[in-house]
């Protein structure tokens, strides 16, 4: 998941929200933006998503993972869609600093249900650097999974290689900050039903 930091964007010191931003300025922070998928293109990508998994996994009773709380809106319109019997869990995680070697990561949540012996879907909102999903997916191997399979609703294009390639992959966006549809900026928009970017 991406920082705000890395943006450049200039977070107001003061507002009526934990974000620092105000009513207006959050509107305001929309409508500078750029669109660039609708809402009902990203049902197409999560119902074409939803068939590739079933046909891997609908008779292997999954446990399916979402990662909170980038992943929920994702993980709410695509699980409706897996017609099939599966165990669902959701787990929260952070990485410690960049100088640990990028596989060490810290467990705000973990999942209640066991992992050992059990075929894995780890559900994202985005790979960006691909640090922390391919660290989640080092520690429920370690834990005993069976399989751990990995799908995320986009996939930012940045040119440099990742640690991490998803089993199933949503929508390529560009290298530039992008929310709606679960991801947020500075804490907001989550709940958009279309992506959208920052403008550079």
């Amino acid at each position: 998941m991406t920082s705000p930091d890395q943006t450049g964007a200039k977070v107001a010191a003061a507002g009526d929200s934990p974000s620092g931003l105000s009513r207006t300025q959050a509107l305001a922070l929309l409508a500078g933006a750029e669109r660039l998928f609708t809402a009902a293109e990203l049902e197409l990508t999560v119902a074409r998503m939803a068939e590739a998994i079933r046909a891997d996994l609908g008779e292997r009773f999954p446990l399916v993972l979402s990662v909170m709380g980038g992943a929920v809106v994702f993980t709410g319109h695509l699980l409706p869609r897996l017609d099939f019997p599966l165990d669902f869990d959701i787990l929260k995680v952070s990485r410690y600093g960049l100088n640990t070697g990028g596989g060490d990561i810290s467990w705000s949540l973990k999942p209640r249900t066991a992992v050992r012996d059990r075929v894995v879907l780890v559900l994202d909102d985005i790979l960006d650097e691909g640090e922390t999903l391919a660290a989640i997916r080092k520690v429920l191997l370690d834990e005993g999974a069976a399989e751990v399979l990995t799908a995320v609703m986009t996939d930012k294009d940045h040119g440099r290689s990742k640690p991490i390639v998803p089993d199933y992959v949503g929508i390529t966006v560009p290298n530039r900050y992008v929310f709606g549809y679960g991801m947020d900026v500075h804490g907001l928009w989550r709940n958009l039903p279309d992506i959208h970017a920052l403008r550079d």
